[in-house]
Parts: structure tokens; C-alpha cells; sequence
């Protein structure tokens, strides 16, 4: 029967990080099934999906103190499931760019929340527009819509809030 963890991990940025962390899990006979990795400011941080015998779970729960200290990382461990996607959600990408400024996130996530729409993955960068250097913001979601939803009148519905917030989105069927 195998078993799965949620490994979230924060630490200083530096060479070798991955190495490490990947080596210590391979090591403790787990797999990693998915992971999300990136530097934020002179942080590292890591999402990582693994799995693995019970009697291995257990054992790397158990050290995972001693795996703080030697990666000198922070580590949040969490048992789950298997994900259950919703029946009827059809994948839907949203890009979304504009000037920086704050809220932009905000409005996005409460526009589909208020529809019952789940993201379930979102990713955003700032970067210098080229020319200008004006700063600018790139958000890249992608939602589970409900088969029963008008797409269409989501879709106009969308484009008037971008509008209304000087957004330049687009929201296309995956």
C-alpha cells in the first residue's frame, strides 16, 4: 500500500539544494510524484508530492528534524489522499499580464471563487517590460470549470472585470 506526503520546504537559496533534498528522499526509498520548486528573494522553496511504503513514510516522518538541521531547511510534512477531481471540471488556462500593481491576484481568485470555480494551479512573476522597464505582472492559473457553466457568459464576464482593471487576460479551454 503506499503512501503519500506533502513536503513543503524553505530555506536560503544555494547551490545544491535539490541535490540534497532529492538524494535524502530517494534515499529513504520514497518517490517524488510531483513538485514545485522555485527561488522567492534569497529563499528557496519547495512543494513536493511524494510516496512510498508505510513503513518508509513513517521513518522519514520520524527523522525529519534531523533533515532540517542537515539541509538547513524548514519542513512542514502532511500526510494526504489521492487527488479526486471533480467529475464534470473541464481544465481551463487564464494568462493574465499588466502593469504591477497590488490586488491583481486578489481580484482574479475572488472573481472565480464567487463562481465556485477552482484554480487549481496559479503562478505569477514580475518582471521589467522591454523598452520601458516599466514593472510589469504575468499570472498563469488554470481552473476547473463546472460542465454545466455557460461559457460564454463566463467568458464575457471575465473580460469586462479584466477590463474594468486594466487587465490583459485570456481564459481558453486546455
Amino acid at each position: 500500500m503506499t503512501t503519500k506526503l506533502v513536503i513543503s520546504a524553505l530555506g536560503v537559496d544555494r547551490p545544491g539544494i535539490v541535490n540534497d533534498l532529492s538524494n535524502i528522499i530517494y534515499t529513504h526509498e520514497l518517490n517524488i510524484e510531483d513538485s514545485r520548486m522555485t527561488v522567492l528573494g534569497g529563499e528557496f522553496a519547495v512543494l513536493l508530492l511524494v510516496s512510498g511504503d508505510q513503513a518508509a513514510i513513517d521513518k522519514f516522518q520520524k527523522i525529519s528534524g534531523d533533515i532540517e538541521q542537515t539541509l538547513k531547511l524548514q519542513l512542514l510534512i502532511k500526510a494526504t489522499a489521492d487527488t479526486v477531481p471533480a467529475a464534470d471540471a473541464i481544465p481551463y488556462s487564464v494568462e493574465v499580464t499588466a502593469l504591477d500593481n497590488p490586488g491583481i491576484v486578489n481580484n482574479i481568485a475572488n472573481f472565480f471563487s464567487c463562481r465556485n470555480i477552482n484554480i487549481v494551479n496559479l503562478e505569477t512573476e514580475s518582471y521589467a517590460a522591454p523598452h520601458t522597464g516599466s514593472p510589469m505582472f504575468a499570472m498563469h492559473l488554470t481552473i476547473g470549470i463546472s460542465a454545466e457553466t455557460n461559457i460564454a457568459t463566463l467568458r464575457e464576464e471575465f473580460t469586462e472585470i479584466c477590463d474594468q482593471l486594466n487587465l490583459d487576460a485570456e481564459l481558453t479551454h486546455l
